[in-house]
């Protein structure tokens, strides 16, 4: 419950969720700063009343302090899901790297809360992948901190779905592609989706509950699916007829690599990596907050409308011109 209206520095407020997340904050009527090193790109944030957005780079730590200082709260929303190569590095800066640069300007400026995205399955040691690795690596820099000096709360997500994802609108655009079958790498690969509106909601209940802190919470949807079953339920939902071909392992490793390269790398073998582990939850950690979470099958359909009107509109276009 709300106490009183906070001060409150978010990193990653930008992305997905963070745009979500700073839209619940403002309606408490928190004073938030968003740091990016991009202001003018990011101008839509500003008609909340009560957000700012603070140019610089989120890894020099002398502007970290300077945007935390007098905070009363920070948010570190930021990952990567790739990095520009392939050795790790990427991951290590934005993830680890940064949750220390973030510890230290808590430490310097005197902020006493810090709630923290991570991921599920994340592990410092025995994660398949960069990106499990290093948000454990992150994980446990907070967890090192957590005392009186400073509350912290982490937050391991599964798959967030919601309103211009890049998770189901991804799939989306490539069920569109003519063609019957769709070929479809790591297809066992389980996930509970979550949507992103308890996502937050959950952050913003937690901020001002001393119950949480010192704690992580697991975040799923009321529902497991395969990936090849969420791709069927898209097609399904888009009016399409999709026959899904799952590829085994090493046929999904080998499309990986190669998709590496393809421009935006929509799969790389980090991915693949990741998705050797499932992304579901030991124990859902929405019922310590009361919140019963959204189905994909509740929500999805009602965004991805546009997508079926701007595919029939195509195929009418495409009619009309032969």
């Amino acid at each position: 419950m709300l106490n009183s209206p906070r001060t409150i520095c978010v990193l990653g407020g930008t992305g997905f969720v963070g745009r979500h997340l700073c839209a619940r904050l403002a309606r408490d009527g928190h004073s938030l700063r968003v740091l990016t090193r991009y202001r003018e790109q990011h101008r839509h944030l500003l008609v909340l009343p009560t957000v700012s957005t603070v140019q610089g780079d989120v890894h020099d730590e002398a502007f970290l302090e300077r945007a935390m200082d007098g905070c009363d709260a920070v948010i570190n929303l930021v990952g990567i899901l790739n990095e520009k190569g392939r050795k790790g590095e990427g991951f290590e800066r934005a993830h680890a790297e940064l949750t220390r640069k973030v510890l230290r300007a808590c430490k310097e400026t005197g902020v006493r809360r810090l709630l923290q995205m991570s991921a599920l399955k994340a592990d410092a040691e025995n994660g398949p992948s960069h990106y499990l690795r290093t948000k454990g690596k992150a994980e446990a820099a907070v967890r090192l901190e957590e005392g009186p000096a400073l509350h912290s709360t982490i937050f391991q997500p599964s798959v967030i779905f919601g309103q211009e994802d890049s998770f189901v609108n991804r799939f989306a655009g490539l069920v569109r592609i003519p063609n019957y079958f769709f070929v479809l790498p790591s297809p066992n690969a389980r996930f509970a989706p979550v949507f992103v509106d308890d996502v937050v909601e959950a952050f913003a209940l937690s901020l001002d509950d001393h119950r949480t802190w010192g704690k992580t919470f697991q975040l799923c949807g009321p529902k497991v699916m395969s990936l090849r079953e969420i791709i069927a339920f898209i097609a399904r939902t888009m009016g399409y007829k999709r026959k899904v071909i799952g590829l085994g392992d090493g046929l999904s490793r080998m499309l990986a690599r190669i998709m590496e390269f393809v421009p935006g790398k929509p799969l790389s073998l980090d991915n693949y990596r990741s998705l050797k582990v499932h992304s579901i939850c030991d124990n859902n950690g929405f019922a310590a907050f009361g919140i019963s979470p959204a189905s994909m099958e509740a929500v999805v359909p009602h965004y991805l409308a546009g997508h079926y009107e701007r595919a029939r509109l195509s195929e009418l276009r495409a009619q009309a011109r032969g």
